[in-house]
Parts: structure tokens; sequence; C-alpha cells
């Protein structure tokens, strides 16, 4: 892409920007660089500015400042193995979007939007694959609800990797939206509002479909759990 161009007249990226993508999309769950923000660096919005009259490598500095941030946002929605393509993903259509940013709000909760619906897309893909559909529940949970069913001891600090995986089994049976909404409202704690805002839903769908999901999980947990644990 020539010096002049704007980002937005080209579909394809830029070579170079590329394997920087590609670079900090890995480098954003095992290595956070820390910046020194001084009065010398720019803000978002001048970042943004001279990136769409054609200065793309100034996109790096919005890499650079939020890395950190998309990380742990995709931590807590994706299999850590899928967190540094989900979070290069993440990047390339924000500097994709880069001119649908209207500069109301923040550029930072633009693209937690972004993040989310992402790892949202990435579930969805995944339910798609028909090896990736919820199997049996695994030998070890197996053995940890037996484990359960014949010890009722409240001694049970041990077993929370079991009961992660148990969970996280449970929520492999709910669909990809099931799944987004209950990750944010309750495993997060995201409020209504906060879930609707990241994901364009009005508050009331967040508020059904999460009341919808968390009835669905209890259901499949009630099936293999003693009664009262689910």
């Amino acid at each position: 892409m020539a010096r002049n161009q704007a980002v937005y007249d080209k579909r394809e990226l830029p070579t170079l920007l590329w394997f920087a993508f590609f670079k900090w999309g890995h480098n954003l769950i095992s290595s956070p660089v820390e910046m020194d923000f001084t009065d010398n660096i720019p803000d978002d919005t001048s970042v943004i500015h001279n990136t769409l009259r054609g200065n793309i490598n100034s996109f790096e500095i919005l890499i650079d400042r939020y890395q950190d941030y998309v990380a742990r946002i995709v931590r807590n929605h994706v299999p850590r193995d899928e967190a540094p393509e989900v979070a290069h993903t993440i990047f390339v259509q924000a500097y994709q979007s880069l001119r649908g940013f209207q500069g109301t709000g923040s550029f930072k909760n633009w693209l937690a939007k972004i993040a989310i619906r992402c790892c949202h897309d990435f579930w969805r893909s995944y339910y798609k694959q028909p090896e990736n559909l919820a199997g049996p529940l695994p030998d070890a949970c197996r053995n940890w609800v037996d484990h359960l069913l014949t010890d009722q001891s409240p001694e049970r600090d041990a077993e929370r990797v079991e009961a992660r995986d148990l969970l996280q089994w449970a929520l492999g049976q709910l669909s990809a939206g099931d799944r987004t909404v209950l990750t944010l409202t309750h495993l997060n704690e995201y409020s209504h509002a906060e879930a609707a805002a990241l994901l364009d839903w009005s508050v009331t769908r967040v508020k059904v479909q999460s009341h919808r999901a968390r009835k669905k999980l209890r259901k499949i947990l009630a099936k293999i759990l003693p009664q009262g644990t689910a």
C-alpha cells in the first residue's frame, strides 16, 4: 500500500503490518509490553486519524497500548491454546474496521466490542465442526461426580480443577450465543447493560437469553450432580 493511500481503500493488509499483527497476537498472551506513557505519545484519536491518512504503521501504537487489555478479554472467553490466534484476529478486524470508529465513545470500548464478537464467532465456528461437538462427560469429570455421590463431606477445595473441567464440559452443551452471554453476565459479572453494549444487543435480549442459558446449564448439571449441588 502506498504511503498516501488511506487504509480503508484496501482490503488486503500490507505485508509488514500483517507480520506485526501476527507477532503481537502471540505476544498478547505470553510477553506483555511495558509502555512508557509520556506526553510525546499521541492519544487514540490522533493515532486513528494518522492511520486513516495513510501512515499505516501508526496502528502499532494502538496494538502496544491495548494488547494487555485484549489479552484479558480473550483469556476469559476462549481456550488458552486458541487465545493468540483470536487476539490476532481482533486487531486485524479493528484495523480493517477503523473507518467505522465514530469517535463518540472511547476506542477502548469500541475495541472491546470487537473482541467479544470475535470470541463469540470463535465458538460459533467451533460448534459448527462435528468433531468439536461436546461428547460424553470426560472420565475425570465422571470420576469426580461419582466421588460426590458417595462422599458428601465439605472438604472439596482440592477438587476445583475437576469442577472447572465439569463446568467447561457443561458450557460445551450450550449454543455459542448462550455460552457467550452466560460467560459475560455470570462468570465475568458484567451487568446486563454492559453485556448488551459489548454484543450490540438490547438489554432485554441479554436478560432473556442469560436467564434461559442459566436454566439450561442448571438442567445439564442437575442430571449429573447430586441434588442441591448444581
